[in-house]
C-alpha cells in the first residue's frame, strides 16, 4: 500500500452519491438519492529524495508535508 513516509496519510474508502429530484427550497419534492458508488480517496503522494539518518533515499512523501517543510530535500 502506497502512504506517507512522514505523517502516514494513506488511501481512504468514502461513496459517492448519485442523487436525482430538484431540491426543496428550489421549488421541487426534494431530492433522493438513486445510487451509491464506492471510491477512494488517494492522497497526492510525490516520490522526491529526502534524507533520513543521514543517508538519502527516494521515499513517498505527501504535498501537504512538502509544503510544510516537514522534511530535507537531498
Amino acid at each position: 500500500m502506497r502512504f506517507c513516509i512522514i505523517c502516514g496519510k494513506q488511501p481512504e474508502s468514502g461513496k459517492k452519491y448519485k442523487r436525482r429530484g430538484m431540491a426543496k427550497k428550489k421549488g421541487g419534492a426534494g431530492s433522493k438519492v438513486v445510487g451509491k458508488s464506492f471510491r477512494q480517496v488517494l492522497p497526492n503522494l510525490q516520490r522526491i529524495k529526502i534524507t533520513i539518518g543521514g543517508t538519502v533515499q527516494r521515499a513517498l512523501v505527501c504535498a501537504s508535508c512538502i509544503q510544510a517543510n516537514k522534511i530535507s530535500k537531498a
